[in-house]
């Protein structure tokens, strides 16, 4: 949530800050604003809406060659121009951009207050521009350096000041910012897609670090003025890959490049010869492999239901315990770490707040925990105690799709891996391969369906309640299903395992309500169809995504949306892709914003 973007060097500042802050819209916003510095004068502009409505605010003839950009997500204080970053002190010659919360805001607003400062904004962030300037005297990196102390909470801070040209300061704790190396000129940013149109070479900052920048160099310290020394990263991504294409929304093209995305999460990781899988990044030997007695896995949202469907998988066929749980709980509960469990943290961005938070904790308490992760670079990859990087590529849409294929298929990789190692033979791990080999062509062939799923949506997007209903290793994908609809289309949706359907949810059955249940080809099916049976005598609407050819099904349910038959432990992965078309074409009919739904962010790095 929320974007930064910094900026000094030759060229003028407005038009960079403004594209960077456009590369960031996928984070969820509300308003956003630039600072820029010019020939000691600093102008703020700001506005609510979206880029396009400051773009027009901000004048064509603003000169300034560094400055701070700022999209918004608002937490304290309403959705206006006033609160909009970045702010600045009483003297308008600081400005300030904050990412995070500053849990002890009231108090030091208070305290700033009773010292003569007026207070023009509701924003916990305001307090960060005055304590800065009370501390400053011509030195901008020792105001910060004296104020940063002061503050409790979360903080990506990115700030400039009149008097000091050219210069840029950046802090960190708990929210994300990465400096760009460009070729006599320098940024910083909360998200690696703000500067990939002009550097590739990047540096991360850890939690208590601080950097400077000018036109031309950097340095960053910790808290106590110690340098520190890093390494240049190169960006992987292409920036043709944050371009929509010829698609209408990010979200769209992202369901299209599953296929793709799931071949690069097995790309290198398959081994025919042993019939099993290689995962290096794990960082451990294979006797602490054969050690681990069980298995936990620590997410939120659409990662938490990957993790749901790696839990069915692992304990069917590597016969390993195996739990999801959601990390925004774990942390909070005082966690019980068992001696020989592994950890994994699952997160897109690998940013997520309550993830990383929980992920600390256990590891406080002595666990190994692994992160599977899509961005390189990201806190809980750093942190982690090794993992597996799931190579999806950019994933711009707020609404997860194709990280969430590939989460899946880096849990079905270590599945194999564990099972081969104890108790699957030869013959079976060569199935599994086999399996999970064809699976890019069967959900290629499920996109061939969209023209049907469009059908359906304009059939049904005018409904106001839903029930997404699945069994076994597909439950978790009735969860998923409903999340999305709910997410980009604003239509109430809630999943269940169909065995649950008689305990409570049947009384919402009616007309007006209906039920997309998931009926793959398996032990389950005539148990599944009993559930659809008796929604059906209560006059309920069935949707029902089946195996090709499922004739039985056609003959029960109002509509069908038919799938390649594969087997059933591999059959998430067909099965998820209609759910997320089936929103995507609801949320187009009802004029939602498809890659940027209300109130939402893609990377939730606050609790």
């Amino acid at each position: 949530m929320c974007g930064i973007i910094g900026y000094t060097g030759p060229r003028k500042a407005a038009p960079i800050l403004i594209e960077g802050l456009k590369r960031l819209e996928y984070r969820g916003y509300d308003s956003a604003g630039i600072g820029v510095g010019c020939d000691g004068a600093l102008t703020i502009c700001k506005k609510v809406g979206k880029i396009k409505d400051l773009r027009e605010a901000v004048p064509d003839d603003l000169d300034g060659c560094y400055g701070i950009g700022h999209t918004r997500w608002a937490t304290h204080g309403g959705v206006t121009d006033v609160n909009a970053h970045p702010h600045t002190d009483t003297t308008g010659n600081l400005a300030i951009a904050h990412n995070g919360i500053i849990e002890n805001y009231l108090i030091l607003k208070a305290r700033l207050e009773a010292e003569g400062i007026t207070f023009r904004t509701e924003t916990d962030s305001e307090v960060i521009a005055h304590l800065i300037a009370q501390h400053y005297e011509g030195d901008l990196e020792a105001a910060v350096r004296k104020a940063l102390p002061l503050l409790k909470g979360t903080y990506g801070i990115v700030c400039l000041h009149k008097g000091n040209p050219q210069l840029i300061i950046g802090a960190r704790s708990g929210s994300p910012l990465v400096v760009g190396v460009g070729e006599d000129e320098m940024f910083l940013a909360s998200d690696v897609t703000a500067v990939l149109a002009h550097t590739k070479q990047v540096v991360y900052l850890e939690d208590g670090e601080v950097v400077v920048l000018t036109e031309k160099d950097f340095h960053i310290t910790d808290l106590n003025e110690r340098k520190i020394s890093k390494t240049i990263d190169e960006i992987s991504w292409e920036l043709e890959e944050i371009e929509k294409g010829d698609f209408k929304h990010y979200m769209v093209k992202e369901i299209y490049e599953q296929p793709e995305a799931i071949e690069r999460a097995c790309r290198g990781r398959l081994d025919p010869t042993q019939a099993t899988a290689r995962l290096g990044g794990l960082n451990l030997s294979p006797a602490q492999l054969l050690d681990v007695e069980r298995i936990r896995i620590i997410a939120a949202g659409t990662s938490y239901y990957a993790g749901l469907v790696g839990s069915y998988l692992i304990e069917q066929l590597a016969r390993i315990p195996c739990q999801a749980e959601l990390a925004s709980e774990v942390r909070y509960r005082n966690p019980i770490v068992e001696r020989n469990t592994l950890h994994f943290a699952v997160s897109q961005s690998g940013e997520t707040a309550d993830t990383l938070y929980a992920m600390r904790e256990l590891q406080r308490k002595g666990s190994c925990v692994l992160g599977i992760c899509n961005v390189v670079g990201s806190t809980i990859a750093r942190e982690s105690n090794g993992g597996v990087y799931i190579h999806s590529g950019p994933e711009i849409a707020v609404a997860s799709t194709k990280a969430f294929s590939s989460q899946v298929t880096a849990f079905y990789l270590f599945c194999l891996l564990m099972a081969r190692k104890r108790h699957m033979s030869y013959e079976t791990g060569e199935w599994f391969l086999q399996e999970l080999t064809v699976i890019p062509e069967a959900v290629k062939a499920v996109l061939k369906t969209e023209p049907v799923i469009k059908k359906l949506a304009k059939k049904y997007a005018g409904y106001k309640d839903f029930l997404f209903l699945g069994r076994g290793i597909n439950y978790p994908v009735a969860l998923e299903g409903a999340l999305k609809l709910k997410e980009i289309a604003y239509i109430h949706a809630e999943g269940y395992s169909a065995a649950e359907i008689k305990h409570g949810p049947i009384a919402l059955i009616n007309e007006e309500t209906p039920s997309m249940f998931l009926v793959p080809d398996d032990r389950l099916r005539e148990k599944v169809i009993s559930n659809m049976k008796e929604v059906k005598a209560r006059r309920g609407k069935l949707i029902a995504v089946v195996g090709e050819g499922d004739d039985e099904i056609r003959e029960i349910a109002d509509d069908v949306i038919e799938v390649p038959r594969v087997h059933t432990l591999f059959s998430p992965f067909v099965m998820v892709v209609p759910l997320q078309l089936f929103a995507y074409h609801c949320a187009v009919l009802l004029g939602r914003d498809v890659d940027q739904p209300r109130n939402l962010a893609k990377s939730v790095t606050v609790e």
